[in-house]
């Protein structure tokens, strides 16, 4: 095997192995700030987290995380976090964020340490950092509130890593130091008077500081996909490991995956002459049997007779890359907020979708009728959970998140090739699922929710 050729595989095979990005979310320090670095990319990916449960027998934990990315000029999203940037250049950045905090106990499957114990759920912080790189490394620092309402507490990181480049493959290595006040260790490790049993004393660890060490990194199998994994391991203060119902020892994660960088190797897409695509929708929620692979195989396109509701939405959209390799597919990066009716059966709230969407128009009548057949995939959030998911989760016991994957499946024709008018040409009239799921329960960013929404809607699109 030629020498290069060798080097190569021991690189892959050493980023597989466990190089790359870790996964401990009590020592994030954004792993993915630099995935994306031309600002207008996006990119599109999974991870699968493999960590130790920081709750007595609570055995190994596996967890799915879609990956959701966008680097622009202001605003990012880097999987669970986004923000906008205040401050940047070559040297220093200051980021303003939220953030996914992935602590808690779990779902389903309560260990024995837990049972009879008030659920500690997962939460939303509210971040500001500080970044500053030198060629000798980058050290950074991080002010988090829990703005969730789970424990209202606090925790400021400081962090110091180095990267290393060598083709395709980069490579971080990172320490972390994580001071966490009482209210954010005893909500999570602590145990209250009446939770308390003979062999689970109360008990309130107070405030700690962790420390973590972690490798992260990623490899480009191709010019767009790139091979994410990683391994940390994270020592708890010895206050929580006191508790009794944390184990002793650290705590260790592993995660591997891949994604898939649509933008970073063209110009940004918010040029001037950069068309916009503008949507207009409305839609009634789908028959409870009507799953969404039945409706889009048109097995069944009900809509619900009890329990009516409906959604009316403005989808806003702006192309990432045309023809994509000289083939007929386009891929659009779509923010679109929805308005649920829910016709007196709980209050009407707002929905806010953010996703990239391909269209493929290869069929042989596209030429004189352009037909597209799309699909989005992205995140969905609700200011309140939808009444049909609301009322299906409680029937089945299942629980709930105002946090959801999306997926947006469509079909539709251009107008002005139909009635033959030059001015409607880029004027679009289809049918679409608006689908809220949440990935059969495997994902924590989601809630671990097993189940969703399906909405059947028609639609205008117009492109200017």
């Amino acid at each position: 095997m030629p020498l290069h050729r060798a080097q190569t595989a021991i690189r892959l095979a050493t980023t597989i192995a466990g190089l790359c990005l870790a996964a401990a979310a009590s020592a994030n320090t954004d792993p993915l700030s630099d995935l994306l670095s031309v600002p207008g990319s996006a990119g599109l990916g999974f991870v699968t987290r493999v960590e130790r449960s920081p709750y007595l027998g609570g055995g190994t934990r596996y967890d799915l995380l879609p990956l959701y990315l966008y680097e622009g000029d202001r605003l990012f999203l880097h999987a669970s976090r986004a923000g906008v940037k205040l401050f940047k250049d070559d040297a220093q950045r200051v980021d303003l964020f939220l953030d996914r905090r992935f602590e808690g106990y779990p779902v389903e499957n309560v260990p024995a340490s837990l049972l009879g114990m008030a659920e500690r759920s997962a939460s939303i912080d509210l971040g500001l950092s500080y970044r500053y790189r030198q060629p000798w490394g980058t050290l950074q620092a991080e002010l988090l509130h829990d703005v969730g309402g789970a424990s209202n507490g606090n925790e400021f990181r400081v962090s110091y890593s180095y990267d290393w480049r060598s083709g395709r493959l980069a490579l971080r290595s990172s320490l972390t130091v994580a001071a966490r006040d009482a209210k954010l260790n005893d909500y999570y490790y602590g145990v209250l008077p009446g939770e308390a049993t003979a062999a689970r004393p109360a008990y309130a660890p107070g405030a700690g500081v962790n420390t973590s060490l972690a490798l992260y990194g990623s490899y480009g199998l191709t010019e767009r996909w790139r091979l994410l994994g990683g391994v940390s391991v994270t020592m708890l203060n010895h206050r929580i490991t006191d508790s009794p119902i944390v184990p002793k020892g650290a705590q260790p994660a592993l995660f591997i995956g891949a994604a898939y960088d649509f933008g970073s190797y063209r110009k940004p897409w918010a040029e001037e002459r950069s068309p916009t695509y503008v949507k207009l929708l409305h839609g009634t929620v789908s028959d409870d049997a009507c799953t969404l692979v039945r409706i889009i195989t048109l097995r069944c396109t009900s809509t619900a007779n009890v329990n009516v509701t409906t959604i009316t939405g403005v989808q806003i959209g702006k192309p990432f890359i045309e023809r994509l390799n000289g083939w007929p597919l386009d891929l659009v990066g779509y923010l679109g907020l929805t308005y649920h009716d829910e016709h007196g059966l709980q209050p009407n709230s707002l929905q806010v979708d953010a996703f990239m969407k391909a269209y493929y128009d290869g069929f042989p009548w596209s030429h004189r009728v352009r037909t597209r057949l799309g699909l989005g995939v992205g995140l969905s959030l609700a200011q309140r959970v939808p009444y049909v998911e609301v009322v299906s989760q409680a029937q089945r016991g299942r629980t709930t998140s105002r946090l959801l994957n999306y997926l947006d499946p469509t079909i539709d024709f251009s107008v002005g090739d139909l009635i033959g008018s030059r001015v409607l040409k880029d004027t679009y009239l289809g049918v679409g699922v608006s689908h809220r799921s949440g990935i059969f329960g495997t994902s924590n960013l989601l809630g671990n929710v097993n189940g969703g929404s399906n909405f059947i809607y028609t639609y205008l699109e117009s492109i200017f």
